[in-house]
């Protein structure tokens, strides 16, 4: 038995293998980012922890509160151990399994079933037999000369790499939600106390109106365009309201339910310090860095160690089974030297003909590899794309903020200016209405130009796979690329 172990041991090493060699697809994208450069030392977002890089206390106990409680993300996790475990039945199959057992059986025959007639004495009609085993046997292991098992080995791990990048993705994209949504009520939250503040100067000034109609200062066209102000300010507040208290209800779901207790207070939109400027880095890197990018890879890897497989159904296939023990009619002579049994059976299976099923499932098996090769490139250059986007978006807003801001200067002198014109009797009041009307668009749209650039800010950091080399307690543990 110890020889029929270290020869198949040997065969098994000395397998070919029957798969391509891998080749990374070549990334159809740009050597830099069409976009200006960041400030020198600034760093990159692999090198960021998301608690790293966000700024806001309570945006971090949010995010904190996803990862830990989200049933979507709990899910992902669930696949990853499937995957893991799968890689780990597959892999198994590579050696022998070895199964020892011991067993114990009695039977009695008739004298004449066994010829002996009347031979010994009438008083004897049967003989009974018993019989103990003791035994460590191997089933049907197969010799893998072609590299077969090995190749569905390399496959299974590759597809559980790729679901560790599929989690590492998810969580990146579970991130960028919870900012979303915590970033949109923060805005919802400003508009409304903007909202809030507008309507109650224009219920102001509608009953300020109608008192000069009542006491025939002006007329009721006056009266009614301070009736439009304020409608349209109590519109918005009821859409603004509406829209936060939805936001409310998205981030209860992405948090995994409501917080248990209270949360840290946080930053007003405007304030510096929510998160660092990223360094781009180059996309040859940068691309690298990305789950989505690298579960792209894993999966064609998978399909490249399938090719090998389907390769080697081309060539016979060689299966061992053995044992090895002891059996004696008598227990205690059970391990003596003269009652060593042993068994050796090699199996040799030469396929001949079959339909061109084989020729089809190579065929198949390239085919996969060409579709996920096409697929490597697509994630390549949307990831591309993504940052591109992001990094331009990051200099169009600040200029946006700014002109925006000036903007909202420019609206709240007019509006004084035409306040103090109509008191005066200088001008109708349709120019305190345009003014006023005005004024308040500019500032919702300063509040949600800065909701939108911090927002900007977590797809960035997104887009650029950020927290690769995060060693934080809920990461998960980094493994090996093959």
């Amino acid at each position: 038995m110890r020889k029929f172990l270290l020869l198949g041991t040997g065969l098994l090493l000395a397998g070919c293998n029957m798969a391509p060699d891998y080749r990374q697809p070549v990334m159809p994208v740009s050597a830099r980012f069409p976009a200006p450069e960041a400030p020198a030392a600034t760093p990159l977002a692999a090198d960021l922890g998301w608690r790293d890089y966000f700024g806001d206390e309570r945006l971090e106990a949010l995010i904190a509160a996803a990862l830990a409680n989200n049933r979507d993300l709990a899910q992902s996790l669930a696949r990853v151990a499937q995957a893991r475990a799968q890689f780990n039945i597959q892999d198994a199959q590579r050696l022998p399994a070895l199964t020892a057992n011991t067993g114990y059986s009695k039977s009695r025959q008739p004298l004449g079933s066994l010829g002996f007639g009347d031979a010994l004495g009438s008083d004897a009609t049967a003989i009974q037999f018993q019989n103990f085993t003791a035994n460590v046997a191997v089933t049907s292991f197969e010799i893998d000369l072609w590299g077969r098992v090995r190749n569905l080995s390399d496959q299974a791990r590759a597809q559980y790499l790729a679901s560790v990048q599929g989690n590492r993705a998810f969580r990146l994209s579970l991130i960028s939600q919870v900012a979303a949504a915590y970033y949109a009520i923060r805005s919802g939250e400003e508009r409304i106390a903007l909202a809030r503040e507008t309507l109650s100067g224009r219920e102001e000034g509608q009953r300020l109106a109608q008192r000069r109609l009542d006491a025939g200062v002006t007329s009721t066209v006056d009266y009614d365009q301070t009736v439009l102000l304020t409608t349209q300010a109590r519109a918005e507040l009821a859409d603004l309201e509406r829209a936060t208290e939805q936001a409310r209800n998205l981030l209860t779901v992405l948090i995994g339910g409501p917080m248990a207790g209270p949360l840290p207070a946080g930053r007003p939109l405007d304030e510096a310090g929510q998160f660092d400027t990223l360094d781009a880095g180059l996309p040859s890197t940068v691309l690298a860095n990305r789950p989505d990018v690298l579960q792209a890879e894993f999966n064609l890897r998978a399909a490249n160690a399938n090719i090998g497989a389907a390769r080697a159904a081309f060539f016979p296939s060689i299966s061992l089974t053995g044992q090895f023990g002891y059996a004696t009619p008598v227990l205690g002579d059970l391990f003596k030297a003269d009652t060593t049994a042993w068994s050796f059976g090699p199996a040799i299976s030469l396929p001949i003909f079959d339909w061109g099923r084989r020729n089809a499932q190579l065929r198949l098996s390239r085919a996969q590899a060409d579709e996920l090769t096409a697929a490597y490139q697509l994630a390549v250059q949307t990831g591309f794309r993504e940052v591109a986007d992001a990094l331009v978006a990051r200099q169009r807003y600040a200029e946006q903020i700014a002109a925006v801001t000036e903007t909202v200067t420019t609206q709240q002198r007019l509006a004084r200016t035409a306040r103090q014109r109509y008191d005066q009797g200088l001008s109708i009041y349709l120019e305190v209405l345009d003014a006023e009307r005005n004024l308040f668009a500019a500032q919702q749209q300063l509040i949600d130009l800065r909701s939108v650039a911090l927002q900007n800010g977590v797809t960035l950091y997104v887009a650029l796979g950020g927290g690769l080399k995060e060693r934080s307690a809920d990461a998960l543990p980094r493994i090996d690329q093959p």
